[in-house]
């Protein structure tokens, strides 16, 4: 029995071949994406759902005989319940067209106790929140790096202003040295003009004391 089969089977108990074909779907859904997120879906009577990781291990390739290493993986299970079992094994008969083959399960049989439209909801949002954590993230990480550039451009633009501020500095020393050594060598010839003024003051006392000396003889 195929797909297409299975909802003309049902398709008389649930209004027609769409609903039918939409309660599969559903069905089928839920369970494949409880399944991947690492729940287990258990119905009463029918059997169990579950992930299992299958460890790295070595295998044979049936055609060559050659030895294969077979990675770490993860895999669905399905175990069936006790009553799926019986059924089939013949320990108990299967009751006619029209009447349940497998019991009803009761309320909060499924694993945590929810259904399986819960257990697919609570996949989704899983999914959600793992994208948003990578978008903030993201966001994060640019708004750091870009914290990174802006101090690194004022550190090079400030090392650039004290380099500048420095070459001017030893530029206009060697030029203010000049000036005060020109300023010396014209102020030491003056000092020496002055002292050889001097002697003319002596000579100055000598024609006075000749005219005192002329007065006195006559």
């Amino acid at each position: 029995m195929n797909k297409a089969q299975l909802v003309e089977a049902i398709a008389d108990k649930l209004g027609g071949r769409q609903q039918a074909a939409d309660a599969v779907d559903a069905v089928l859904d839920a369970i494949v994406r409880a399944v991947v997120a690492g729940d287990r879906v258990s119905v009463t009577g029918f059997g169990s759902f579950e992930k299992v990781e299958r460890p790295a291990r070595y295998a044979r390739n049936p055609q060559t005989g050659e030895r294969v290493r077979v990675k770490k993986t993860s895999v669905p299970r399905f175990r069936a319940g006790q009553g799926f079992k019986d059924l089939v094994s013949g320990s108990k008969k299967l009751p006619k067209g029209g009447e349940v083959a497998v019991k009803k399960a009761p309320k909060g049989s499924l694993s945590g106790g929810s259904s399986t439209r819960t257990t697919a909801k609570a996949a989704a949002k899983k999914a959600t929140a793992k994208k948003t954590a990578a978008k903030k993230a993201t966001a994060a990480k640019k708004a750091t790096a870009a914290k990174k550039a802006t101090a690194a451009k004022k550190t090079t633009a400030a090392k650039k202003t004290t380099a500048a501020k420095k070459t001017t500095a030893k530029k206009a020393a060697p030029a203010k040295s000049a000036a005060k050594k020109t300023t010396a060598k014209k102020t030491a010839p003056a000092k020496k003009t002055t002292a050889k003024k001097a002697p003319a003051k002596k000579t100055t006392a000598r024609k006075t004391a000749a005219k005192k000396t002329t007065a006195r003889k006559k």
